[in-house]
């Protein structure tokens, strides 16, 4: 099991690594699966943008991308974020930057955990799963 955190195009945002690693794994452990390889890449839009349309065929912005690579139990991906998406969503709900930035990582576990937003319902589910995974973050 491992954490890691890198970036593409953009530096390295500033939070409090070690204590997102445990959230996560406690969120994951919530499930009763357990934590395999996961890593993080901090991206700008643009460089996000191309993953989207490389890899998924669609031609529009978006926050994060998740490649899932879970097999039974442990949970294992990449999780790409666009730096430049959490800090307009921020701005747009009226968030702090690293409050936006800790749902979108916690988004991505949730992809991960097989939770999907794609239809009304699922996004109103994986809001509820979000906030609740937020309320047990201790940083």
């Amino acid at each position: 099991m491992a954490f890691y955190f890198t970036t593409e195009d953009v530096e390295m945002p500033s939070f409090q690594q070690k204590e997102i690693q445990e959230w996560i794994q406690l969120i994951i452990k919530e499930y009763t699966k357990k934590a395999g390889d996961i890593t993080y890449i901090f991206t700008s839009d643009e460089y996000l943008l191309k993953i989207n349309q490389q890899y998924l065929q669609h031609d529009y912005y978006t926050d994060i991308i998740t490649f899932d690579y879970s097999e039974n139990e442990i949970v294992s991906g990449d999780l790409f974020i666009s730096l430049d998406t959490v800090s307009s969503n921020a701005e747009k709900y009226n968030v702090a930057f690293l409050e936006e930035l800790h749902r979108v990582i916690i988004h991505g576990i949730l992809h991960l955990l097989g939770f999907n937003d794609k239809t009304e319902e699922e996004n109103l589910q994986m809001r509820e799963l979000e906030n609740s995974a937020l309320g047990k973050l201790s940083c």
